[in-house]
């Protein structure tokens, strides 16, 4: 239900009316008991007999076929008590609405353009038949009534009581509320209804209004309109105000509902405007608008809701919002004053389509009360007294100081909106609704006998037309407007959608304009498109930009929505992303976790790889021990080379030379397996690392021992009865031993490799924001029997050289051995707890350093005293020398 122009509501009628008009037996109870319609008497006499007559106000042209129309014209109406007697009484009309008298002279012109149309229903003359509702529901009620029964005292029928029915279809209503109730009434009789303003989304039931067309959008495409608009701008936080009818609370629901699916935003407050402008409650709303931090105020009412609101809004002076108007009051002249604008400056709304009606102004210039030379134009002579404020009756004339009417007036000379055409958009609707209904009955009228869609494929014929026929064809009308907007109805009866989307502007010298910044329409996929022009939109703040309208900013990328509990949906926290997890989108709900080998950024907006880790060659811990195991390397392969150039001095010789130069080869071996540990690990150095590792320091530690088993034996075998067991380490013998206890080895890195290789293995327990590389060992108990053998081999070497440490020699190699060994074991000792408490590439590092140091404490404990008296103190360098004190101690 809505107001085009300066309403007042007359509560008379819908008091009485309120209770029943709802359902079909509300409307029956009405046609029964209240509106009883014409008896059809067809086995006495084929004679219809009218059973009451209303005195209403009306304007008729004849025809071979009538469309009805329901208008506005007047405002209010006072019901006399004898209204619905069997001797009613002329109901008195007052506050002429000259709008609503343009709207039906809009649907007389189309009746007239289509008469002349020679391509639409030619050889038809169509007539119409209007009626004033005077803004009273039972008003537009008694004009349904008659429409549908006629106003003929007596119509004689055919004998099976058949014939043109007084209407075949109507135009109207203009308030959704009027529209349910004639609805309800008329769709008992299957007579078609197109409406030109009502837009409750109710209407489109066709349970319940199986009758019932529209050509202007319902209320249900203009809520998706305007969440399209509060969409575009970002406004999420809302408030809004309905009237307290049928039209905004069927809204309110809509709203609400529309708006959760949509995920457009929440409701700050949802507020019903008083119908009886109740000062406390409109201040209470107000106080309500000013504490919230709602910008932006969505209002479904009338313009007499807004007046009321807006008194109260600038007696409390409540500026800094944006104001967003249904199309009921969008185009409200009465809102466009100075003290108004001051708040309303920069209002958007949803209008209906505007058109343009080729020839109308012509035809409303040539309205005259003469014209129709009978006496049922007296909507035409109220609208002539408004005009001119004279009156045509004659008694009296002069007691109210208004002229009489001499009929001579001329309409041209009257400053008034009535011959102002620029903003066509109710005359539009009702432009396309006549056409709507001339258009289906041509195409009833075009069917060819035994192709119709009746029963036996029969046709709808001039003579036997029923209005439930027209309702077949109507549905599926579809046709273009000479402005060239396509007009056709869904399943539920409503017109192609679309609006224009208006923005009121102050002008600097005090006017007022109300300019279309774009328009909202259904897309071919059922979408609503929303094209503004956003360049002419003014806006009422000092900013000249739209406004902020949130109740939590937008989380940003990196942030997850956090609700805040008992709040809407719209209030809400932004929590920043944990590691590993990110949010690429704004108001992202949740954050979603990065593939394994990702990480999030700093900013939680986005994966990123994984820094890698592991002991490279270039960093300076890889670089230190990269050149530390070269220069051990470089240092064994000096040592190999002075012992080789000096093989011949009692030096060497006398320390047993081959397993020396067999140490020293073991050794430069053991340096350069370190390099193996040092770089990205792959299958084939994870696999090579501890095997070269086991296998070159058991041939060193076999060496030793064997070295230090010799030793013992030389000793042994000076006492008397020794001599035998010299047999037992003879050259082969030592080397034999050797490479058994090697083999041994190479058979337990055999059984590791065969059984569970060590494997590349990327690690994140260390660091989850990187990837360690490292090398799983597979086997933890292989590794542990590779060290143990290594292990056990050292300590029986330590063991045996300790017990020939006080053997008498001038240079006595079991100190150096024992001491050697004394220094290996101390650092695998504590090579064991670093390694397993060492992350990542650290237990690489350690496991490299503890290579080195092993491998330089032998090579320094072993050969540096060696090499100290063969190069720098070579009169020592003589069997006499090396003897020569033992003898002296024996």
């Amino acid at each position: 239900e809505r107001r085009n122009r300066k309403s007042c509501r007359n509560t008379k009628g819908e008091l009485i009316m309120r209770g029943v008009l709802h359902t079909h037996w509300g409307a029956c109870l009405i046609v029964l008991y209240v509106l009883f319609p014409c008896l059809c008497l067809s086995s006495l006499l084929p004679l219809c007999k009218l059973q009451r007559k209303f005195l209403l106000n009306e304007l008729h042209r004849p025809g071979d076929v009538v469309l009805g129309g329901l208008f506005e014209v007047h405002y209010t109406a006072d019901l006399p008590e004898g209204t619905f007697t069997l001797e009613p009484q002329q109901p008195r009309c007052s506050g002429f609405d000259i709008l609503g008298f343009r709207h039906a002279m809009t649907m007389a012109f189309a009746v007239e353009e289509i008469n002349k149309n020679s391509n639409l229903l030619p050889n038809v003359t169509v007539g119409y038949s209007l009626y004033d509702n005077c803004g009273a529901l039972l008003m537009g009620l008694s004009g349904a009534i008659s429409l549908s029964n006629g106003q003929e005292e007596q119509v004689v029928l055919q004998d099976d009581c058949s014939g043109i029915p007084p209407v075949i279809g109507i135009v109207g209503e203009t308030y959704s509320t009027f529209s349910i109730a004639i609805s309800h009434m008329l769709g008992l009789f299957n007579i078609p209804i197109v409406s030109y303003f009502a837009t409750c989304s109710c209407l489109s039931d066709r349970q319940r209004f199986p009758t019932f067309f529209r050509t202007i959008p319902s209320d249900a495409f203009q809520v998706r309109a305007m969440i399209q608009i509060l969409k575009h701008f970002g406004w999420t936080w809302v408030g809004l105000l309905v009237s307290d009818d049928d039209y905004g609370l069927h809204v309110a629901q809509s709203f609400q509902s529309d708006l959760l699916q949509a995920g457009g935003g929440c409701l700050a407050y949802l507020e019903v405007l008083p119908w009886d402008s109740d000062p406390g409650e409109l201040r209470r709303i107000v106080n309500l608008m000013k504490a919230s931090t709602a910008r932006v105020v969505i209002v479904f009412a009338h313009e007499i809701h807004m007046i009321q609101l807006m008194e109260e809004v600038v007696k409390q002076n409540v500026t800094g919002l944006q104001w967003i108007a249904s199309e009921a009051w969008t185009a409200a002249a009465v809102l466009q004053t100075p003290r108004l604008m001051l708040y309303l400056s920069g209002t958007l709304g949803i209008a209906i389509r505007r058109g343009e009606i080729s020839g109308l102004m012509d035809f409303l210039l040539q309205i005259h009360p003469d014209k129709e030379g009978n006496n049922k134009n007296n909507m035409v002579r109220q609208f002539w007294e408004y005009m001119f404020q004279c009156t045509f009756d004659p008694v009296g004339w002069t007691e109210d100081g208004r002229a009489l009417c001499t009929g001579q007036e001329n309409i041209k000379n009257v400053d008034s909106e009535f011959l102002d055409l620029s903003n066509l958009r109710p005359e539009y609707n009702i432009y396309k609704a006549v056409y709507a209904l001339a258009y289906a009955l041509d195409d009833m009228l075009q069917c060819e006998p035994g192709g119709g869609p009746f029963s036996g494929n029969s046709c709808a014929t001039l003579q036997t037309l029923e209005p439930w026929q027209l309702l077949y064809y109507l549905e599926k009308v579809n046709f273009t407007t000479s402005f060239g907007d396509q007009v056709s109805f869904d399943e539920n009866g409503d017109a192609l959608p679309i609006y224009d989307v208006m923005n009121w502007l102050w002008l600097p010298d005090g006017r007022t304009k109300v300019q279309n910044v774009g328009e909202v329409k259904r897309s071919p996929s059922n979408e609503e498109v929303l094209i503004l022009k956003e360049e002419k939109i003014f806006w009422n703040f000092e900013s000249k930009k739209p406004p902020r309208s949130v109740c939590s900013e937008s989380c940003p990328p990196g942030t997850r929505i956090s609700r805040k509990k008992g709040q809407p949906g719209c209030c809400f926290d932004c929590i920043p992303c944990s590691g590993g997890k990110i949010s690429n989108k704004t108001n992202s709900v949740e954050c979603i976790s990065c593939p394994e080998d990702f990480w999030s950024s700093p900013q939680r907006d986005h994966c990123v790889p994984k820094k890698t880790e592991f002991l490279s060659y270039h960093e300076p811990l890889g670089i230190c021990l990269a050149t530390i195991s070269l220069l051990g390397t470089f240092i064994s392969v000096v040592v190999l080379g002075i012992f080789t150039y000096h093989h011949r001095t009692p030096m060497v010789r006398a320390n047993n030379s081959e397993l020396s130069f067999l140490l020293l080869v073991s050794l430069k071996l053991c340096f350069l397996c370190s390099l193996l540990f040092i770089g990205k690990p792959g299958l084939w150095t994870c696999q090579l690392r501890h095997a070269a590792f086991g296998i070159s320091f058991v041939l060193c530690v076999s060496c030793i021992l064997v070295k230090t088993m010799v030793v013992l034996a030389v000793f042994r075998a000076s006492k008397p009865g020794g001599e035998a067991i010299l047999k037992w380490f003879g050259v082969m013998q030592q080397r034999g031993t050797v490479l058994v206890l090697t083999s041994i080895q190479a058979a337990i890195c055999t059984a590791w490799l065969v059984s569970a290789s060590p494997s590349p293995h990327k690690n994140t327990e260390y660091h989850n924001d990187k990837i360690v590389y490292e090398c799983a060992v597979g086997s933890t108990i292989g590794f542990a029997v590779l060290l143990g053998y290594i292990g056990l081999l050292a300590i029986l070497s330590f063991l045996i050289a300790f017990l020939a440490r006080n053997l008498p020699d001038n240079f006595n190699e079991a100190k150096l051995i024992t001491f050697s060994m004394l220094i290996f074991c101390a650092v695998w000792v504590a090579f064991v707890p670093a390694y397993i408490n060492s992350p990542g590439k650290y237990a690489d590092a350690v496991e490299v350093f503890a290579i080195l140091a092993s491998s330089f404490g032998l090579l320094v404990a072993l050969f540096g005293p060696k090499c100290y008296i063969i190069l720098l103190r070579p009169e020592r360098n003589t069997k006499k020398a090396i003897m020569g004190r033992g003898a002296t101690k024996s």
